[in-house]
This record gives structure tokens, sequence and C-alpha cells, in this order.
């Protein structure tokens, strides 16, 4: 006869019932796992989060990029500075379709302003596997999507396991606001709200021009 907690196992599992009472020791033990895995798992998931804000800060310069659109047309960092930019680094997967449809609904609500949004394939797929990615979305893309065949975004904005990735640079090309690796977080709305901020700023003299 074993003891537990002062209760004696046996006399406890016949007045509740054996099914009962072994039913509530698995859930006991399952909670248990769930907390040691828990524990340890925190430090790596702490470390993806750290690795990934690491990549690129709040105030630090966009790096310059040069590519051509799935459509054909040059685009570069360069040529959209004194434009709030929307910019959204992809691979082929679910979760940059979705927020790749974020981005559309954020050019067509922002069309008309001082904005530019752009999407970037950043995993080096070729134009005819970007090009049945798009045709497969919900949504017609319309705004320019970069080829990136030799990957330089994917190096100079440290995408990889951190994908999609997105961020607000202001008029002057200085990262203003930034999304790596979670679609929840960098929804239609929050985009806009964080756009909207950097042009009223400018409109109101007080911020990047």
């Amino acid at each position: 006869m074993v003891m537990h907690e002062g209760v004696c196992c046996e006399s406890a599992a016949e007045g509740m019932g054996f099914s009962r009472w072994l039913a509530l020791r698995k859930e006991a033990l399952m909670k248990r796992v769930l907390i040691v895995t828990a524990l340890l798992l925190f430090p790596l998931w702490a470390a993806h989060v750290a690795m990934a804000a690491g990549f690129f800060k709040v105030g630090e310069p966009a790096p310059a990029f040069s590519l051509t659109s799935i459509t054909g047309d040059a685009v570069s960092l360069e040529q959209l500075k004194g434009k709030v930019v929307v910019l959204g680094l992809f691979h082929i997967c679910d979760p940059c379709m979705i927020q790749g449809t974020n981005l559309q609904k954020v050019h067509e609500v922002l069309a008309g302003k001082n904005v530019a949004v752009v999407g970037i394939n950043s995993s080096g797929n070729s134009k005819r596997d970007v090009g049945e990615f798009l045709s497969a979305f919900p949504v017609k893309v319309t705004y320019p999507y970069l080829l990136d065949p030799n990957k330089v975004t994917d190096k100079l904005y440290g995408g990889g396991k951190f994908i999609p990735n997105v961020y607000v640079i202001d008029q002057r090309g200085v990262i203003r606001w930034q999304r790596v690796g979670n679609m929840e977080l960098a929804g239609t709305e929050a985009i806009i709200q964080e756009v909207e901020k950097l042009l009223a700023s400018a409109a109101a003299g007080s911020g990047p021009m």
C-alpha cells in the first residue's frame, strides 16, 4: 500500500473509482511533463526571439538593394527615398502568402498617398515559381513583387529562419518599425497605423521628409 500526500492511494482509488483516480493521475503527470518541457524550451525560444530582433533595430538605415520585379521593372530602395516604404521579404510558404495578402490590403488602403509597398521573393526562387505562387493568392497582387535570384536581401535582412519579414521604412530610408517572422503581429491595421504615423509627422514638419 502506497501513501501519497498523506492519503492512502488504495483507499483513495476505492473512494472515487479506479478509472477516475487513474485519469486524474495521468492528468497530473501530463501537466508536470508540459511544465518541464516549457521550462526546457523557454531558453531556446528566448534565444530565437533575441536573434530575430537583433538583425535590424528601429533607427538603423535599411540595407540598400536594387532588383527587378516579376513584371520586369527595375526597383531600388534608393529610388523610393522620400516615400514611406512597406517592405515585405518572403519565401514560397503559407505564412508568406498570408502576409503578402496583408500587404495587398495595405497597398489598396494607402493608394494615392506617399507610400510604396514592395514585396521581395528573397529565397531565390525562379520567376516561374514565384509567378505560380502569386497566382495562388486569394487576391491579385498589384504592388511590385521583386525577384532576388542571388538571395541578396535574404542575407542583408537576415531572412531564412525568420520569414515573413515586414519593415516600415521612413522617407529617409531608416527602419522605423519591423516584425520578423511573426505575421500575427504584422497585420494590415498594425502596418497602416505605423505608416500613418510617419505620414502625419512629415506633414506636421516634425518627422522625416
